[in-house]
């Protein structure tokens, strides 16, 4: 049985957590294969509203391994913190796992964080992150000097090992920003404790996922964060640290790309964008608050408010080309119930020209503008609706459009936050 992808296609924020909420209910195994805590899916069900930063939606059926992958980078306190929500809410989590290669996020990766986007602040350069350590981890697994999960559960190696990579912190910390330096004992202690409370979810997870695709099993694959703000393909510098896109799977989990059968994008049915960074359709304007407000645009992890403007159909064509997405999730159309018009980005003028694309040169993605494609608002409520023929006909006739202009499938279109709203119009994952 292959396994099947859920990932972003704008910036974020698009509504992953409720889609995989609703389709893993036959799946065996959803697996996190990408970010950290910087991440954030919220969900609104029968057993109550939970915001998930590290662990996988998954984790919310009861028969389904939730399962974290080497490419994800983990903040053990958070970790452990969502852990303990979850079982406030009785919620078992003995059917977790966590790869014994992720990378940990260290207390010295969010004090650097922080003093470099400070840095960055005062001479007007900040980038906007989330200043939970993940830049900071990422390059130290890429220089070959990062601590995984499975040091913690080798205490004869670890202290050694923790010494002469917080020398090195300490010195850029220190020197470099003026920052008082971080205790070893300390550090140890804290790797201590968390040896102690996690060792229980710690294990190899090839095993699990390749055994599981021999016998037949289903596997759901859950990423982080969106397609435009990948690492490459996302508007750089104004991205996260990782790779989001499809191609990000193979690495993150171990499983070959022949593997992946059917990748769904998930798409709002506006754009958001959180901090700082080129953002064409940007409303600027009562029109961009009214979405705000009406969609409640308040970023999971950071609590900052969300950038608003149209749909931008450009963007979203490019996502789904790099990604390969075979279908569509449209999320939150219920938020555009109350607009007279409604526009959708359709192409870009840049130095008096007409393109077709979304420019790599970060000048450029700050000077192009929208070309957009007017759509007749319906007035009238789509909260709650199951049906797709029981919509509004303007509402049939903006989603149609973007079916056609995207040229893949719309398989689902949310009309709440909660997971029994949503017109299922194909499952990929039954």
């Amino acid at each position: 049985m292959p396994a099947y992808a859920i990932i972003g296609g704008q910036w974020g924020d698009e509504g992953k957590g409720k889609v995989v909420d609703l389709l893993s209910e036959k799946a065996d195994i959803v697996a996190r294969f990408n970010g950290g805590n910087n991440a954030g899916h919220t969900v609104i069900n029968s057993m109550g509203n939970f915001k998930f930063h590290l662990i996988p939606v998954g984790i919310l059926r009861q028969n389904c391994i939730a399962l974290i992958g080497n490419g994800v980078v983990v903040n053990p306190d958070a970790f452990a913190a969502e852990i303990a929500t979850l079982h406030e809410s009785d919620v078992d989590t003995s059917n977790l796992i966590i790869s014994e290669k992720a990378h940990l996020i260290m207390p010295y990766h969010i004090k650097l964080d922080e003093l470099e986007e400070r840095r960055r602040s005062e001479i007007g350069e900040a980038i906007g992150t989330t200043g939970m350590g993940i830049g900071p981890v990422y390059m130290d697994k890429t220089s070959r000097i990062g601590l995984r999960m499975i040091d913690l559960l080798d205490k004869n190696t670890l202290f050694h090992k923790l010494e002469v990579v917080l020398k090195q912190k300490n010195d850029v910390i220190s020197k470099l920003y003026g920052g008082d330096p971080i205790d070893l004992g300390y550090s140890y202690e804290r790797c201590l404790v968390w040896a102690e409370e996690l060792a229980d979810y710690i294990k190899p997870i090839e095993p699990v996922l390749h055994e599981a695709l021999s016998s037949g099993k289903k596997i759901m694959l859950e990423g982080a964060q969106g397609a435009m703000l990948d690492l490459d393909h996302g508007t750089y510098p104004y991205v996260t640290s990782s790779n989001t896109v499809t191609g990000s799977i193979f690495a993150g989990t171990g499983c070959s790309p022949d593997t992946v059968n059917y990748i769904l994008g998930i798409v709002k049915s506006y754009t958001t964008r959180v901090g700082k960074g080129p953002f064409p359709t940007e409303l600027k304007d009562e029109v961009g608050k009214k979405i705000g407000d009406k969609g409640k645009e308040f970023g999971t992890v950071t609590n900052r408010s969300r950038r608003c403007g149209w749909f931008d159909a450009v963007l979203a064509k490019q996502a789904i080309i790099i990604s390969g997405i075979t279908g569509l999730a449209l999320t939150k159309i219920d938020v555009l119930d109350e607009f007279e018009e409604i526009n959708i980005c359709v192409k870009y003028e840049l130095d008096g020209k007409k393109i077709d694309y979304f420019p790599s040169s970060l000048r450029d993605q700050y000077n192009v503008k929208p070309v957009y494609k007017k759509f007749e608002g319906w007035k009238q409520t789509t909260t709650g609706i199951k049906k797709k023929e029981k919509l509004p006909k303007n509402a049939r006739k903006y989603i149609s459009f973007i079916e056609s202009f995207c040229g893949v499938k719309i398989s689902s279109i949310s009309t709440s936050p909660k997971r029994e709203d949503t017109i299922l119009l194909e499952n990929p994952f039954k």
